[in-house]
């Protein structure tokens, strides 16, 4: 009889110990309820035991939680309309608050984001959307921070994943980055071209005063147009080339000029030279003694020639 009480009582024993029994992960926090209030706080990590039947506790993950928020489509200030998704980290900080205050963290965190998120696109530029995100992703996470403390939750960090725009923006989007690069193509291009100038008048500046140099830059260009083994070579003969041999040639001496008498009814008598002063000066013109003997012989010989005398004027009759 005693030894099936004894039997009987450590029974009882074991099956109180294996109702009460409770283990709490490390990741995990334990809030105990007796008879609907919350009793002695939270349970730590490890092996706690509770009162069957009368207590009942509830394990809160202390984990950080990912949440995506689902695309939510506005308008922003500058009438675009969007589709923007975010995505929310968070975790519970105190596990009394997070059971007790709020009936399904998880949900009102979600539903909290997606409402802060719409908030935030109304509120935004288009450019900023897609070039500020850092900021946007600092208010978003205010926004949805500050009721949540009340529900004992912190949120760790928000970010804007993506956002959607209409074919239309992205077309003109794409139109405009195209001409932006090509305004910037035609700067670099003339500003090289203003560069090249610059460099090019230097050397025009240059080979003027050495003409040599633009026959050099000739012969250099020649060689490269050769070294392709063209069968049909094409030489730029510049006018710059023409006048640089035009005035390496020597030019002739300035030869005297005979007068000659031109009659209206007659042919013309040239003036005969005088086969010495020729032949004494072959490459030039008299000296200034030989011009003095042909001008004298020139005068002696127009005198005698009869010929002019049919032309040559006749002077009034002296009436005294």
């Amino acid at each position: 009889m005693v030894v099936e009480l004894i039997a009987a009582v450590l029974s009882a024993g074991a099956l109180y110990f294996v109702a009460g029994a409770r283990v709490v992960q490390q990741f995990e926090r334990g809030v105990v309820f007796r008879l609907g209030r919350v009793r002695g706080g939270v349970r730590n990590p490890g092996f706690t035991m509770i009162v069957p039947i009368v207590d009942r506790m509830r394990k809160v993950n202390l984990q950080i939680v990912t949440m995506p928020v689902p695309a939510q489509e506005g308008i922003t200030r500058d009438n675009v309309t969007v589709k923007v998704d975010a995505v929310v980290y968070f975790k519970v900080v105190h596990a009394a608050d997070a059971i007790i205050n709020v009936e399904d963290y998880r949900f009102a965190v979600s539903q909290m984001a997606q409402t802060s998120l719409r908030s935030i696109i109304g509120k935004s530029d288009l450019d900023d959307l897609l070039s500020n995100r850092e900021k946007l992703n600092q208010g978003l996470e205010l926004m949805i921070d500050s009721p949540a403390i009340g529900w004992g939750v912190q949120i760790d960090r928000v970010e804007i994943k993506d956002v959607s725009l209409p074919e239309t923006m992205k077309r003109s989007m794409a139109r405009q980055a195209e001409s932006e690069r090509e305004r910037r193509a035609r700067i670099i291009n003339a500003d090289a071209e203003f560069q090249a100038s610059k460099k090019l008048a230097d050397a025009a500046a240059v080979m003027s005063d050495t003409p040599a140099a633009l026959q050099l830059r000739l012969l250099q260009t020649v060689v490269a147009v050769a070294a392709e083994k063209n069968s049909t070579l094409v030489l730029p003969f510049p006018v710059e080339l023409l006048r640089f041999l035009e005035r390496a040639q020597p030019g002739p001496h300035p030869a005297v000029e005979q007068p000659r008498a031109a009659t209206p009814a007659g042919p013309s008598v040239p003036a005969p030279i005088p086969e010495a002063a020729a032949e004494a000066h072959p490459g030039g013109g008299p000296p200034e003694d030989d011009a003095e003997e042909l001008s004298a012989d020139l005068r002696e010989t127009l005198a005698a020639d009869p010929l002019l005398d049919a032309v040559r004027p006749q002077r009034p009759p002296d009436v005294s």
